[in-house]
């Protein structure tokens, strides 16, 4: 009996050990594919940021960082020079050098489906100057570019895994951060394993990192709480209250870089051949008809800030000028009758399957319905909706952009003709010629005074309805230490470390 009872809490010591060496984070959302170069998903951002270093990163105070590189300088506006860190190696053991780098941006710029085209076009060669340096030639002054090289254009991946592998990549992605994928459930956990050979190990502290994703937001709380999870990367408001009194439990809040608002289809495809896709007057009508203040008192605690532009008031582009309209139903009406539309107006509006999306979204339906709109809800899973979206498979999709660091960011994909992320096809001359000339210019106030006309313009036309910049608020275990909280929302795992 008293070697049974021994063994037992040999065990018991055994499975401890193995859970503290293991990080098991709650995600809102299952990740889309887990290829750098095809991937749009903000979860998927933070699976990549333990397991697929990039050249650059950001700090808590958002200056750009060395990570992968160890340096950069321009020759000239037009040629940047970056030198890289010696002796990092990929998860397969080939080594990272110039080479590599040029096959990621030559990948990005022409791999088809590549979803990081637009964001390094400004890229006209790539030059390798000796096997640790390169010279990136442009075809102009890209003010944002050394930003876009802390996110997914700025990851670098195996040239031997890439090629040998073609588009199955992102089943088995091959990078060099800290840990090497290993597995993965869809819509159950993705699974990476300590890479022996990181050439920052000693600022690692765990064996394994467990991603789970957990839509409803109730049951990612609720693992938490039961220790099921270490750290969850998104507590909505209404759950801050249960985890601050939790004695096992500790919050991080911080001003976040991202929006959420509604992409109305003006022109990608037959989905958009709709009453609100087709009439900007009736697009205004639905934007005054929501209470955005009371819509995030009902669903956030009042915690978000309404907006009508992409960059939070923290970001140095962003435009005072444009604020929110007040909900004005008599307006909207109006408006609906200058369009000369039959009402009800209807429109199907997509939201993922998140319950505060959902119930965004159900507010939106009921205020919108007083001014003359019949809002019905199509609920669909996260990485199910951008496919739809992408192929142009909505009238109106409520969705969020994580944020970027860089305005153009922000805007550029979104808002441009042809934009990766300009779901609805959006266009206009005038908006296009203005993010172009953004991206030249490195002075701030001259690059904000051009964004002020882009939203002028975008005001009129609202081809994206934005509602609210929200907060980061992670939840994670008292003993979790180390962490640190940048405005991108990213987890980064370095440094991070659990204590019982």
């Amino acid at each position: 009996m008293r070697r049974w009872l021994l063994g037992v809490v040999c065990g018991l010591a055994v499975v401890a050990s193995a859970q503290a060496q293991t990080l098991r984070i709650g995600l809102r959302e299952d990740p889309d594919i887990l290829d750098p170069t095809l991937g749009s998903s903000y979860v998927g951002r933070i699976v990549y940021s333990a397991m697929c270093d990039k050249l650059f990163d950001l700090d808590t105070k958002l200056n750009v960082v060395p990570q992968l590189a160890t340096g950069y300088r321009y020759e000239d506006p037009t040629h940047l020079v970056i030198t890289l860190r010696p002796s990092v190696t990929f998860h397969d053991g080939e080594k990272f050098d110039a080479e590599a780098v040029k096959y990621k941006i030559t990948r990005d710029q022409t791999i088809k489906g590549s979803m990081r085209a637009g964001e390094i076009s400004s890229i006209a060669a790539v030059e390798i100057i000796d096997p640790l340096t390169v010279r990136l030639v442009l075809k102009a002054p890209a003010s944002p570019l050394l930003a876009i090289l802390t996110d997914r254009a700025g990851i670098m991946i195996s040239p031997k895994a890439a090629e040998a592998a073609g588009d199955k990549f992102g089943l088995n992605p091959v990078c060099a951060g800290p840990f090497a994928f290993s597995e993965r459930i869809p819509q159950d956990r993705i699974t990476l394993k300590r890479y022996p050979d990181y050439w920052n190990a000693k600022e690692i502290h765990f064996d394994q990192v467990v991603y789970m994703p957990i839509p409803n937001s109730s049951v990612r709380l609720a693992n938490l709480q039961a220790g099921s999870l270490d750290l969850v990367e998104y507590i909505v408001p209404t759950d801050m209250a249960a985890v601050e009194k939790d004695p096992k439990l500790k919050l991080a809040t911080a001003n976040s870089l991202a929006y959420t608002g509604i992409t109305i289809n003006t022109g990608n495809g037959p989905a958009a051949n709709t009453v609100i896709g087709q009439n900007a007057l009736v697009r205004q009508a639905f934007e005054l008809a929501i209470d955005k203040e009371a819509l995030i008192q009902v669903v956030y605690n009042g915690l978000f800030a309404a907006t009508a532009q992409a960059n939070p008031p923290s970001s140095p582009a962003f435009v005072p000028a444009i604020t929110s309209p007040a909900r004005d139903v008599a307006k909207a009406q109006a408006l609906l009758k200058q369009a000369g539309v039959t009402l009800p107006v209807t429109i199907t509006l997509t939201a993922t399957n998140s319950p505060d999306i959902q119930q965004a979204a159900e507010v939106i339906q009921s205020m919108t319905r007083e001014a003359g709109f019949d809002v019905k809800i199509k609920t669909m899973e996260f990485a199910s909706s951008l496919q739809a979206a992408y192929k142009g498979e909505f009238e109106a999709y409520l969705i969020g952009w994580s944020g970027r660091s860089d305005a153009d960011g922000n805007m550029y994909a979104m808002l441009h003709t042809g934009g990766t992320f300009n779901y609805g096809h959006y266009t206009h001359p005038k908006v296009d010629a203005l993010l172009d000339e953004a991206r030249v210019h490195t002075d701030t106030a001259k690059r904000r005074d051009l964004y002020a006309h882009v939203w002028e313009q975008e005001r009129q036309d609202l081809p994206l309805v934005y509602l609210w910049n929200p907060r980061n608020i992670v939840g994670m275990k008292k003993g979790l230490n180390g962490f640190q909280q940048v405005p991108d929302g990213l987890i980064r795992v370095t440094g991070v470390s659990l204590s019982n």
